[in-house]
Protein backbone atom coordinates (compact mmCIF):
# COMPACT_ATOMS: atom_id res chain seq x y z
CA UNK A 1 0.00 0.00 0.00
CA UNK A 2 1.20 3.19 -0.87
CA UNK A 3 2.11 5.28 2.32
CA UNK A 4 3.13 8.94 2.76
CA UNK A 5 5.03 9.77 5.95
CA UNK A 6 4.16 12.77 7.77
CA UNK A 7 7.97 14.17 8.85
CA UNK A 8 9.53 17.26 9.05
CA UNK A 9 10.88 16.96 5.78
CA UNK A 10 9.61 19.38 3.35
CA UNK A 11 6.54 19.01 2.10
CA UNK A 12 5.71 20.10 -1.66
CA UNK A 13 1.96 20.97 -3.25
CA UNK A 14 3.19 18.54 -5.67
CA UNK A 15 3.75 16.13 -3.25
CA UNK A 16 0.09 17.08 -2.10
CA UNK A 17 -1.32 16.18 -5.41
CA UNK A 18 0.37 12.70 -5.18
CA UNK A 19 -0.67 11.72 -2.13
CA UNK A 20 -4.60 12.73 -3.17
CA UNK A 21 -4.71 11.23 -6.62
CA UNK A 22 -2.82 7.90 -5.41
CA UNK A 23 -5.25 7.83 -2.45
CA UNK A 24 -2.14 7.38 -0.24
CA UNK A 25 -2.37 6.45 3.52
CA UNK A 26 -0.49 9.01 5.89
CA UNK A 27 1.40 7.75 8.71
CA UNK A 28 3.18 9.45 11.46
CA UNK A 29 7.11 9.15 11.47
CA UNK A 30 9.03 7.85 14.39
CA UNK A 31 10.95 11.30 14.39
CA UNK A 32 7.56 13.15 14.57
CA UNK A 33 5.91 10.92 17.28
CA UNK A 34 8.96 11.32 19.33
CA UNK A 35 8.71 15.41 18.41
CA UNK A 36 5.63 15.26 19.55
CA UNK A 37 5.84 13.35 22.92
CA UNK A 38 9.20 15.00 23.59
CA UNK A 39 6.74 18.40 23.33
CA UNK A 40 4.12 17.46 25.38
CA UNK A 41 6.21 15.86 28.35
CA UNK A 42 7.74 19.39 28.66
CA UNK A 43 4.73 21.33 28.42
CA UNK A 44 3.23 19.06 31.45
CA UNK A 45 6.13 19.38 33.36
CA UNK A 46 6.35 23.34 32.98
CA UNK A 47 2.55 22.97 33.97
CA UNK A 48 3.64 22.18 37.83
CA UNK A 49 6.29 24.72 38.20
CA UNK A 50 5.96 27.19 35.90
CA UNK A 51 4.80 30.29 37.90
CA UNK A 52 3.41 32.76 35.82
CA UNK A 53 0.09 32.46 33.09
CA UNK A 54 0.57 31.08 30.00
CA UNK A 55 -1.75 32.12 26.88
CA UNK A 56 -4.10 29.63 25.97
CA UNK A 57 -2.40 26.86 28.47
CA UNK A 58 -3.55 28.35 32.12
CA UNK A 59 -5.84 30.92 30.94
CA UNK A 60 -8.30 31.78 28.54
CA UNK A 61 -8.84 33.19 25.23
CA UNK A 62 -8.51 36.28 23.21
CA UNK A 63 -9.62 38.97 25.35
CA UNK A 64 -10.06 36.17 28.37
CA UNK A 65 -6.29 35.95 28.74
CA UNK A 66 -6.10 37.43 31.87
CA UNK A 67 -8.59 34.93 33.72
CA UNK A 68 -6.62 32.14 34.83
CA UNK A 69 -8.29 28.24 35.02
CA UNK A 70 -7.62 26.02 37.76
CA UNK A 71 -5.20 22.96 37.05
CA UNK A 72 -8.05 20.93 37.70
CA UNK A 73 -10.42 22.25 34.12
CA UNK A 74 -7.82 22.93 31.66
CA UNK A 75 -9.35 19.41 30.07
CA UNK A 76 -12.55 20.80 30.33
CA UNK A 77 -11.46 24.40 29.57
CA UNK A 78 -9.93 22.55 25.78
CA UNK A 79 -13.19 21.42 25.47
CA UNK A 80 -15.20 24.09 25.57
CA UNK A 81 -12.97 25.78 23.31
CA UNK A 82 -13.47 23.36 20.60
CA UNK A 83 -17.17 23.17 21.32
CA UNK A 84 -18.02 26.50 21.39
CA UNK A 85 -15.50 28.03 18.50
CA UNK A 86 -17.58 25.33 16.21
CA UNK A 87 -19.86 28.67 14.97
CA UNK A 88 -19.50 28.22 11.03
CA UNK A 89 -22.16 29.29 8.71
CA UNK A 90 -22.91 29.33 4.78
CA UNK A 91 -22.04 26.50 2.50
CA UNK A 92 -20.14 23.16 3.67
CA UNK A 93 -16.50 23.07 2.43
CA UNK A 94 -16.03 20.79 -0.37
CA UNK A 95 -14.96 17.47 1.16
CA UNK A 96 -11.58 17.31 -0.66
CA UNK A 97 -10.08 20.81 0.95
CA UNK A 98 -12.01 19.17 4.19
CA UNK A 99 -9.40 16.27 3.23
CA UNK A 100 -6.41 18.42 2.42
CA UNK A 101 -6.98 20.29 5.98
CA UNK A 102 -6.89 16.85 7.87
CA UNK A 103 -3.27 16.28 6.42
CA UNK A 104 -2.46 19.95 7.00
CA UNK A 105 -2.80 19.92 10.31
CA UNK A 106 -1.55 16.32 11.06
CA UNK A 107 1.45 17.96 9.25
CA UNK A 108 1.19 21.14 11.13
CA UNK A 109 1.44 19.41 14.75
CA UNK A 110 3.70 17.00 13.93
CA UNK A 111 6.60 19.39 14.54
CA UNK A 112 6.53 18.76 18.32
CA UNK A 113 5.91 22.76 19.02
CA UNK A 114 2.24 22.84 19.33
CA UNK A 115 1.86 20.57 22.47
CA UNK A 116 -0.60 17.92 21.37
CA UNK A 117 -1.02 14.59 22.23
CA UNK A 118 0.55 11.62 19.77
CA UNK A 119 -3.44 10.24 20.51
CA UNK A 120 -4.90 13.48 19.11
CA UNK A 121 -2.62 13.86 15.99
CA UNK A 122 -3.13 10.10 15.13
CA UNK A 123 -7.09 10.47 15.49
CA UNK A 124 -6.32 13.09 12.65
CA UNK A 125 -4.26 10.86 10.39
CA UNK A 126 -6.71 8.18 10.88
CA UNK A 127 -10.01 10.23 9.94
CA UNK A 128 -7.82 10.79 6.79
CA UNK A 129 -7.00 7.04 5.73
CA UNK A 130 -10.72 6.24 6.60
CA UNK A 131 -12.22 9.39 4.89
CA UNK A 132 -13.72 10.58 7.39
CA UNK A 133 -14.26 13.84 6.52
CA UNK A 134 -15.75 16.61 9.15
CA UNK A 135 -18.49 18.62 8.16
CA UNK A 136 -16.76 21.91 7.91
CA UNK A 137 -18.68 25.39 6.98
CA UNK A 138 -17.21 28.14 4.66
CA UNK A 139 -17.72 31.36 6.94
CA UNK A 140 -16.57 32.14 10.04
CA UNK A 141 -12.53 32.72 10.07
CA UNK A 142 -11.16 36.09 10.50
CA UNK A 143 -7.77 34.83 9.24
CA UNK A 144 -6.47 35.77 12.50
CA UNK A 145 -5.95 34.07 15.97
CA UNK A 146 -6.20 30.75 13.16
CA UNK A 147 -9.10 29.62 11.26
CA UNK A 148 -11.01 29.27 14.79
CA UNK A 149 -14.71 28.27 13.73
CA UNK A 150 -13.95 25.66 10.32
CA UNK A 151 -10.91 24.12 12.34
CA UNK A 152 -13.47 23.60 14.94
CA UNK A 153 -15.79 21.94 13.28
CA UNK A 154 -12.84 19.74 11.84
CA UNK A 155 -12.07 19.24 15.73
CA UNK A 156 -15.21 18.63 17.15
CA UNK A 157 -15.09 14.47 15.77
CA UNK A 158 -12.11 14.05 17.58
CA UNK A 159 -13.77 15.02 20.98
CA UNK A 160 -17.00 12.71 19.77
CA UNK A 161 -19.30 15.47 18.64
CA UNK A 162 -20.01 17.05 15.30
CA UNK A 163 -21.09 15.55 11.41
CA UNK A 164 -19.15 13.64 9.49
CA UNK A 165 -19.53 12.34 5.58
CA UNK A 166 -18.36 8.79 6.08
CA UNK A 167 -19.13 6.25 2.70
CA UNK A 168 -21.24 8.52 1.51
CA UNK A 169 -23.73 9.26 4.73
CA UNK A 170 -24.04 12.41 6.62
CA UNK A 171 -23.80 11.08 10.22
CA UNK A 172 -22.97 12.17 13.76
CA UNK A 173 -19.48 11.85 14.13
CA UNK A 174 -20.31 10.04 17.89
CA UNK A 175 -22.24 7.00 15.92
CA UNK A 176 -19.14 6.26 13.92
CA UNK A 177 -16.89 6.40 16.70
CA UNK A 178 -18.95 3.57 18.38
CA UNK A 179 -19.57 1.38 15.37
CA UNK A 180 -15.58 2.06 15.02
CA UNK A 181 -14.95 1.25 18.60
CA UNK A 182 -13.36 4.82 19.03
CA UNK A 183 -13.45 6.26 21.66
CA UNK A 184 -13.50 10.64 21.96
CA UNK A 185 -9.99 12.08 22.73
CA UNK A 186 -9.53 13.62 26.61
CA UNK A 187 -7.86 16.83 25.27
CA UNK A 188 -4.77 18.17 27.08
CA UNK A 189 -3.56 21.31 28.24
CA UNK A 190 -3.72 23.64 25.35
CA UNK A 191 -4.57 21.12 22.99
CA UNK A 192 -7.61 22.85 22.17
CA UNK A 193 -6.00 25.87 21.32
CA UNK A 194 -3.41 24.17 19.13
CA UNK A 195 -6.68 22.19 17.22
CA UNK A 196 -8.08 25.60 16.07
CA UNK A 197 -5.21 27.77 15.90
CA UNK A 198 -3.62 27.79 12.66
CA UNK A 199 -4.04 28.17 9.09
CA UNK A 200 -5.00 25.20 7.32
CA UNK A 201 -8.49 25.84 6.29
CA UNK A 202 -6.80 29.14 4.42
CA UNK A 203 -3.88 26.80 3.29
CA UNK A 204 -6.26 23.83 2.06
CA UNK A 205 -8.55 26.06 -0.10
CA UNK A 206 -5.28 27.61 -1.19
CA UNK A 207 -3.30 24.47 -2.24
CA UNK A 208 -6.46 23.14 -4.23
CA UNK A 209 -6.83 26.76 -5.89
CA UNK A 210 -3.05 26.38 -6.58
CA UNK A 211 -3.52 22.64 -7.64
CA UNK A 212 -6.55 23.36 -9.64
CA UNK A 213 -4.61 26.80 -10.98
CA UNK A 214 -1.71 25.14 -12.59
CA UNK A 215 -4.17 22.55 -14.67
CA UNK A 216 -6.20 25.48 -15.92
CA UNK A 217 -2.89 27.64 -16.82
CA UNK A 218 -2.05 24.60 -19.06
CA UNK A 219 -5.08 24.15 -20.95
CA UNK A 220 -5.21 27.86 -21.18
CA UNK A 221 -2.08 27.90 -23.55
CA UNK A 222 -3.71 24.27 -25.31
CA UNK A 223 -7.54 26.07 -25.90
CA UNK A 224 -5.44 29.43 -26.76
CA UNK A 225 -3.54 27.85 -29.51
CA UNK A 226 -6.89 26.08 -30.52
CA UNK A 227 -8.95 29.46 -31.19
CA UNK A 228 -5.65 31.04 -32.81
CA UNK A 229 -6.03 28.44 -35.68
CA UNK A 230 -9.50 28.91 -35.64
CA UNK A 231 -9.41 32.61 -35.83
CA UNK A 232 -6.79 32.41 -38.38
CA UNK A 233 -4.27 34.53 -36.63
CA UNK A 234 -0.29 35.04 -36.65
CA UNK A 235 2.30 33.47 -35.45
CA UNK A 236 5.13 35.98 -35.31
CA UNK A 237 3.41 37.35 -31.55
CA UNK A 238 4.65 34.03 -30.61
CA UNK A 239 8.41 34.28 -31.92
CA UNK A 240 11.33 34.63 -29.34
CA UNK A 241 12.61 37.79 -30.41
CA UNK A 242 10.06 40.04 -28.49
CA UNK A 243 10.22 38.29 -25.53
CA UNK A 244 13.18 38.12 -25.33
CA UNK A 245 13.75 41.86 -25.13
CA UNK A 246 11.91 41.79 -22.33
CA UNK A 247 12.57 39.19 -20.20
CA UNK A 248 9.28 38.10 -17.95
CA UNK A 249 9.90 34.26 -17.36
CA UNK A 250 6.73 33.34 -17.67
CA UNK A 251 5.60 35.14 -21.12
CA UNK A 252 8.80 33.44 -22.89
CA UNK A 253 7.46 30.25 -21.54
CA UNK A 254 4.21 31.07 -23.01
CA UNK A 255 5.39 31.43 -26.18
CA UNK A 256 7.51 28.86 -26.37
CA UNK A 257 4.81 26.32 -25.50
CA UNK A 258 2.60 28.29 -28.54
CA UNK A 259 5.59 27.28 -30.65
CA UNK A 260 5.58 24.00 -29.72
CA UNK A 261 1.68 23.57 -29.80
CA UNK A 262 1.73 25.02 -33.40
CA UNK A 263 4.69 23.34 -35.20
CA UNK A 264 3.64 21.54 -38.63
CA UNK A 265 0.21 23.36 -38.81
CA UNK A 266 -1.35 24.40 -42.17
CA UNK A 267 -3.37 26.96 -41.00
CA UNK A 268 -0.70 28.80 -39.08
CA UNK A 269 1.58 28.54 -42.10
CA UNK A 270 -0.62 29.84 -44.49
CA UNK A 271 -0.16 33.44 -45.58
CA UNK A 272 -2.18 35.65 -43.76
CA UNK A 273 -4.39 39.24 -45.15
CA UNK A 274 -4.67 40.67 -41.73
CA UNK A 275 -1.72 42.51 -40.35
CA UNK A 276 -2.28 42.02 -36.44
CA UNK A 277 -4.59 40.42 -34.29
CA UNK A 278 -6.40 41.70 -31.35
CA UNK A 279 -4.94 41.32 -28.56
CA UNK A 280 -6.95 38.73 -26.77
CA UNK A 281 -4.97 36.34 -29.34
CA UNK A 282 -2.07 38.74 -30.19
CA UNK A 283 -0.95 39.39 -26.23
CA UNK A 284 -1.37 35.61 -24.84
CA UNK A 285 2.22 35.49 -23.93
CA UNK A 286 2.16 38.50 -22.21
CA UNK A 287 -1.03 37.72 -20.11
CA UNK A 288 -0.85 34.55 -19.81
CA UNK A 289 2.89 35.02 -18.74
CA UNK A 290 1.90 36.94 -15.84
CA UNK A 291 -0.74 34.50 -14.83
CA UNK A 292 2.00 31.60 -14.55
CA UNK A 293 4.60 34.28 -12.80
CA UNK A 294 1.78 35.03 -10.67
CA UNK A 295 1.50 31.53 -9.71
CA UNK A 296 4.51 30.62 -9.04
CA UNK A 297 5.17 33.29 -6.62
CA UNK A 298 1.51 32.19 -4.44
CA UNK A 299 2.59 28.60 -4.91
CA UNK A 300 5.95 29.19 -3.23
CA UNK A 301 4.41 30.95 -0.50
CA UNK A 302 1.92 28.83 0.46
CA UNK A 303 4.40 25.36 0.58
CA UNK A 304 6.23 27.33 2.68
CA UNK A 305 3.23 27.73 4.87
CA UNK A 306 2.15 24.35 4.76
CA UNK A 307 5.79 23.42 6.49
CA UNK A 308 4.95 25.56 9.01
CA UNK A 309 3.58 25.51 12.72
CA UNK A 310 1.09 28.21 12.93
CA UNK A 311 -0.18 28.05 16.00
CA UNK A 312 -0.15 30.12 19.45
CA UNK A 313 1.58 29.48 21.56
CA UNK A 314 4.59 28.05 20.51
CA UNK A 315 6.70 25.68 22.34
CA UNK A 316 10.45 25.11 22.46
CA UNK A 317 11.38 22.23 24.74
CA UNK A 318 15.19 22.55 23.82
CA UNK A 319 14.87 26.17 24.83
CA UNK A 320 13.06 25.77 27.50
CA UNK A 321 10.59 28.21 26.23
CA UNK A 322 6.98 29.27 25.68
CA UNK A 323 6.54 31.90 23.34
CA UNK A 324 3.03 33.84 22.90
CA UNK A 325 3.18 34.91 19.19
CA UNK A 326 1.27 35.63 15.98
CA UNK A 327 1.99 32.56 13.44
CA UNK A 328 -1.40 32.11 13.02
CA UNK A 329 -2.27 35.76 11.17
CA UNK A 330 -3.28 35.02 7.97
CA UNK A 331 -2.07 37.96 5.96
CA UNK A 332 1.54 36.13 4.70
CA UNK A 333 -0.88 33.54 2.55
CA UNK A 334 -3.81 36.35 2.33
CA UNK A 335 -2.15 38.85 -0.23
CA UNK A 336 -0.69 35.89 -2.08
CA UNK A 337 -4.29 34.64 -2.64
CA UNK A 338 -5.74 37.62 -3.56
CA UNK A 339 -3.22 38.08 -6.28
CA UNK A 340 -3.91 34.52 -7.79
CA UNK A 341 -7.82 35.24 -7.89
CA UNK A 342 -6.68 38.35 -10.16
CA UNK A 343 -4.46 36.17 -12.17
CA UNK A 344 -7.20 33.35 -12.53
CA UNK A 345 -9.64 36.30 -13.85
CA UNK A 346 -7.43 37.61 -16.41
CA UNK A 347 -6.79 34.22 -17.74
CA UNK A 348 -10.82 33.98 -17.59
CA UNK A 349 -11.45 37.56 -18.92
CA UNK A 350 -8.77 37.22 -22.18
CA UNK A 351 -10.88 34.28 -22.51
CA UNK A 352 -14.01 35.37 -22.74
CA UNK A 353 -12.75 38.15 -25.58
CA UNK A 354 -11.42 35.41 -27.89
CA UNK A 355 -14.83 33.80 -27.72
CA UNK A 356 -16.27 36.85 -28.91
CA UNK A 357 -14.05 37.29 -31.48
CA UNK A 358 -15.00 33.82 -32.93
CA UNK A 359 -18.41 34.31 -33.03
CA UNK A 360 -18.13 37.90 -34.27
CA UNK A 361 -18.22 36.85 -37.95
CA UNK A 362 -15.03 37.98 -38.73
CA UNK A 363 -12.29 36.38 -40.75
CA UNK A 364 -14.75 34.28 -43.31
CA UNK A 365 -16.03 32.38 -39.51
CA UNK A 366 -19.91 32.48 -39.96
CA UNK A 367 -21.87 34.61 -37.25
CA UNK A 368 -22.19 32.55 -34.48
CA UNK A 369 -20.27 29.67 -35.66
CA UNK A 370 -23.76 28.16 -37.68
CA UNK A 371 -23.91 27.43 -41.36
CA UNK A 372 -27.33 29.44 -40.64
CA UNK A 373 -27.27 32.18 -38.95
CA UNK A 374 -30.51 33.85 -37.74
CA UNK A 375 -32.77 30.57 -38.24
CA UNK A 376 -30.28 29.56 -35.64
CA UNK A 377 -28.72 31.28 -32.44
CA UNK A 378 -25.84 29.00 -32.80
CA UNK A 379 -23.37 29.87 -30.04
CA UNK A 380 -24.72 33.59 -29.42
CA UNK A 381 -25.69 32.60 -25.73
CA UNK A 382 -22.50 30.94 -24.73
CA UNK A 383 -20.61 33.82 -24.99
CA UNK A 384 -23.19 35.88 -22.58
CA UNK A 385 -22.69 33.18 -20.62
CA UNK A 386 -19.00 33.50 -20.32
CA UNK A 387 -19.60 37.26 -19.94
CA UNK A 388 -21.76 36.33 -17.27
CA UNK A 389 -19.28 34.85 -15.14
CA UNK A 390 -16.65 36.79 -15.88
CA UNK A 391 -18.13 40.05 -14.56
CA UNK A 392 -19.38 38.08 -11.40
CA UNK A 393 -15.61 36.76 -11.19
CA UNK A 394 -14.25 40.76 -11.33
CA UNK A 395 -16.38 41.70 -8.61
CA UNK A 396 -14.51 38.91 -6.45
CA UNK A 397 -11.03 40.29 -7.24
CA UNK A 398 -11.36 43.10 -4.52
CA UNK A 399 -8.80 42.03 -2.17
CA UNK A 400 -9.94 40.16 1.07
CA UNK A 401 -6.94 40.97 2.78
CA UNK A 402 -6.96 44.83 2.86
CA UNK A 403 -9.97 44.94 5.62
CA UNK A 404 -9.93 44.07 8.78
CA UNK A 405 -12.39 44.19 11.47
CA UNK A 406 -11.90 43.84 15.13
CA UNK A 407 -12.45 41.53 17.39
CA UNK A 408 -12.82 39.57 20.87
CA UNK A 409 -13.14 43.10 22.50
CA UNK A 410 -9.93 44.66 20.28
CA UNK A 411 -7.80 42.19 21.81
CA UNK A 412 -7.34 40.78 18.33
CA UNK A 413 -7.63 44.21 16.56
CA UNK A 414 -6.18 43.29 13.14
CA UNK A 415 -7.30 40.30 11.17
CA UNK A 416 -5.79 39.26 7.52
CA UNK A 417 -9.61 38.05 6.51
CA UNK A 418 -7.49 35.60 4.83
CA UNK A 419 -10.28 32.76 4.70
CA UNK A 420 -12.42 35.51 2.83
CA UNK A 421 -9.89 35.40 0.55
CA UNK A 422 -9.37 31.49 0.09
CA UNK A 423 -12.99 31.02 -0.50
CA UNK A 424 -13.22 33.43 -2.94
CA UNK A 425 -10.57 32.39 -4.59
CA UNK A 426 -11.74 28.88 -5.00
CA UNK A 427 -15.30 30.03 -6.64
CA UNK A 428 -12.98 32.02 -8.35
CA UNK A 429 -11.10 28.74 -9.80
CA UNK A 430 -14.41 27.49 -11.03
CA UNK A 431 -15.74 30.16 -12.47
CA UNK A 432 -12.02 30.09 -14.58
CA UNK A 433 -12.71 26.33 -15.51
CA UNK A 434 -16.36 26.99 -16.69
CA UNK A 435 -14.96 30.27 -19.24
CA UNK A 436 -12.13 28.23 -20.36
CA UNK A 437 -14.80 25.15 -21.06
CA UNK A 438 -16.82 27.59 -23.17
CA UNK A 439 -13.63 28.53 -24.73
CA UNK A 440 -12.98 25.12 -26.04
CA UNK A 441 -16.41 24.80 -27.41
CA UNK A 442 -16.10 27.69 -29.14
CA UNK A 443 -12.91 27.16 -30.79
CA UNK A 444 -13.48 23.53 -31.63
CA UNK A 445 -16.74 24.56 -33.16
CA UNK A 446 -14.91 26.99 -35.65
CA UNK A 447 -11.86 25.45 -36.12
CA UNK A 448 -14.11 22.72 -38.31
CA UNK A 449 -14.96 25.76 -40.73
CA UNK A 450 -11.27 25.82 -41.47
CA UNK A 451 -11.51 22.53 -43.17
CA UNK A 452 -9.84 20.39 -45.37
CA UNK A 453 -6.57 22.68 -43.58
CA UNK A 454 -5.35 21.03 -40.85
CA UNK A 455 -3.71 21.98 -37.31
CA UNK A 456 -0.79 20.63 -35.84
CA UNK A 457 -0.72 16.90 -34.75
CA UNK A 458 -0.78 17.71 -30.81
CA UNK A 459 -3.98 20.35 -31.74
CA UNK A 460 -5.84 17.59 -33.99
CA UNK A 461 -5.30 15.00 -31.49
CA UNK A 462 -7.13 16.97 -28.73
CA UNK A 463 -9.61 18.02 -31.23
CA UNK A 464 -10.47 14.38 -32.05
CA UNK A 465 -10.46 13.22 -28.32
CA UNK A 466 -12.70 16.51 -27.38
CA UNK A 467 -15.36 15.37 -30.45
CA UNK A 468 -15.90 11.81 -28.62
CA UNK A 469 -17.49 14.02 -26.12
CA UNK A 470 -19.16 16.98 -27.74
CA UNK A 471 -20.46 17.21 -31.04
CA UNK A 472 -19.90 19.63 -33.74
CA UNK A 473 -23.10 21.68 -34.40
CA UNK A 474 -24.75 22.40 -37.57
CA UNK A 475 -28.52 23.02 -35.99
CA UNK A 476 -29.47 24.89 -32.64
CA UNK A 477 -29.69 22.36 -30.03
CA UNK A 478 -29.88 22.13 -25.91
CA UNK A 479 -26.55 23.60 -25.51
CA UNK A 480 -25.91 24.08 -21.26
CA UNK A 481 -24.93 19.32 -21.41
CA UNK A 482 -22.30 20.11 -23.87
CA UNK A 483 -20.85 22.77 -22.38
CA UNK A 484 -20.67 21.05 -18.76
CA UNK A 485 -19.33 18.06 -20.98
CA UNK A 486 -16.61 20.64 -21.93
CA UNK A 487 -15.81 21.83 -19.03
CA UNK A 488 -15.50 18.32 -17.88
CA UNK A 489 -13.47 17.71 -20.64
CA UNK A 490 -10.55 19.74 -19.59
CA UNK A 491 -9.93 17.83 -15.54
CA UNK A 492 -8.25 15.91 -17.75
CA UNK A 493 -4.42 16.12 -16.92
CA UNK A 494 -3.29 13.31 -19.69
CA UNK A 495 -3.78 15.67 -23.16
CA UNK A 496 -2.04 19.18 -22.69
Amino acid sequence: MNKHIISDKHLTIDRVKEIIDNHMQLELGKEAIAAIEKCRKFLDSKMEDIGRPVYGVTTGFGSLCNITIPAEDLSQLQHNLVMSHACGMGEEVRPEIVKLMLLLKAQSLSYGHSGSQVATVQRLVDMFNMDILPVVYQQGSLGASGDLAPLAHLSLPIIGMGEVLYKGERRQAADVWKELGWQPIRLQSKEGLALLNGTQFMSANAVWSVLQAERLSKWADMIGAISLEAFDGRIEPFYPHSHNLRCQPGQMVTANRFRELLEGSELIARPKVHVQDPYSFRCIPQVHGAVKDTLAYVKSVIENEINSATDNPNVFPDEDMIISAGNFHGEPIAIPMDMLAIAMNELASISERRIYKLISGQRDLPSFLVAKPGLNSGFMIPQYTAASIVSQSKGLCWPASCDSIPSSQGQEDHVSMGANAATKLVRLVENTESVLGIELFNAAQALEFRRPAKSSKHIEKIVSEYRKVVPFIDMDRYMHPLMVASKEFIRREDLY
